[in-house]
């Protein structure tokens, strides 16, 4: 078993589609900025996804014998994607159960539930990205803390939290009714529950019950990771944080068109609004939480703090921790880089015709060059590649901050 570290780093994942790619750049990119002076052992400790983030998490957990999470190679992989396989419409994949049947008799089809996209393909993808029995191993010897994957439960609306974790661990219970957590090995079911976007993706059968994205109630799993013991985080969202004068610039350019806008741009602000705005309020919440803490500690007497913290015990079910927390953000907003990549790079001629008028119509009628519902689901190894350099960048942009944040406690 690995030698202990001394304060335990988690890993927290959101993704949100080919946004994913993003968090493989990070990744790759704080490997490239400590390589050579990081102690021996993995980079993370605890890993916990949400979405896309889930199957990153997963992946990142199975290498975590290999220097660097095996970043390069998941890289790779996202960059072998290609439209023609990945982004099939199917015309009738939202038409009621029994309909669908009757049409399928006479088409070569396959039954795969309720969803607009084939995802077939993707999900053999997914299944062999991800050394299932390597990860279980990674756990079991304890160089994996754990790992936690969250997914919407579709009959009650709570979110649960799969989690596997190493010999002796202790996952701290938490008080919130709306979430659970369920103990056991986690798998490629898992992972797919996880990332099924509702009426994109078909939801996923675990055991007898059936699950679809975590990201819909559960944006930014920070707290599963704190549960297994994270004493650090390492926080990597796919929301770009607008400046002022970004915001001042986008709200000029809507009053100046004028413009209606068409339904393949609400979508994407509708994913948005679903999937990333609240992973700025979670960021925000923890920081101020954080601020609070620490001016409590600094002003009350330890008997006073302890009854504060009794409070955080009875309606959290643990004492709260001030953490030290790295978050990673995109320098640049990849909405607009997918519809810029549309416009200029994506070759569209051997893509599903329903798939070109879609990504047609993203390049004619999103204001301000915007394609957000794209950046989810623009499955092109060339997308892909533009993603993880532009997380690596970010992640060399912050090589300070990350040097002092993986050295000695």
């Amino acid at each position: 078993m690995p030698a202990a570290r001394q304060r335990k780093i988690g890993l927290v994942l959101s993704g949100g589609g080919m946004r994913g790619a993003y968090e493989v750049g990070v990744v790759a990119g704080i490997a490239e900025v400590m390589e050579g002076e990081l102690r021996r052992g993995p980079l993370f400790d605890v890993y916990s996804g949400t979405s896309v983030g889930a199957i990153n998490a997963a992946y990142f957990a199975a290498n975590a014998d290999e220097p660097g999470h095996g970043a390069a190679r998941l890289a790779k992989l996202w960059q072998s994607l290609k439209l023609a396989d990945h982004a099939k419409v199917r015309p009738f994949g939202l038409w009621p159960g029994s309909i669908k049947r009757r049409i399928q008799r006479f088409t070569s089809s396959e039954h795969q539930g309720n969803s607009l996209l084939d995802t077939r393909a993707l999900e053999v993808v997914i299944r062999r990205a991800v050394q299932w029995e390597r990860l279980h191993r990674n756990i079991a010897s304890g160089r994996v803390h754990a790992l936690m994957v969250a997914a919407l439960h579709v009959a009650s609306g709570r979110t649960t939290i799969f989690a596997e974790h190493a010999p002796g661990v202790q996952l701290q219970a938490a008080r919130d009714e709306r979430r659970i957590t369920v103990e056991g090995r986690i798998t490629a079911d898992h992972v797919l529950a996880s990332a099924a976007i509702p009426l994109l993706f078909a939801m996923r059968r675990v055991g007898e019950h059936y699950y679809c994205d975590g990201g819909l109630r559960f944006n930014t799993p920070i707290a599963p990771a704190i549960r297994a013991g994270a004493e650090r985080l390492v926080v990597i969202s796919v929301r770009h944080m607008q400046s002022t004068g970004e915001v001042d610039a986008e709200e000029a350019a809507d009053r100046g068109e004028g413009q209606d806008v068409g339904p393949v741009f609400l979508i994407g602000k509708l994913l948005n609004a679903l999937l990333l705005d609240p992973v700025a309020y979670d960021l925000q919440m923890m920081e101020r939480l954080n601020q609070m803490m620490e001016v409590l500690e600094e002003a009350l007497p330890a008997d006073q703090l302890e009854r504060v913290q009794k409070v955080w015990i009875k309606h959290r079910g643990a004492p709260y921790r001030r953490l030290d927390t790295l978050v990673f953000t995109p320098s640049e907003d990849l909405g607009r880089k997918a519809g810029d990549y549309i416009r200029t790079r994506l070759d569209t001629s051997e893509i599903q015709t329903l798939a070109r008028y879609f990504l047609e119509r993203t390049a004619t009628e999103t204001p301000g060059g915007e394609a957000d519902w794209a950046s989810y689901l623009l499955f092109d190894g060339g997308f892909a590649r533009e993603l993880i350099e532009l997380g690596r960048r970010d992640a060399h942009a912050k090589a300070a901050l990350v040097k002092r944040f993986f050295g000695p406690s």
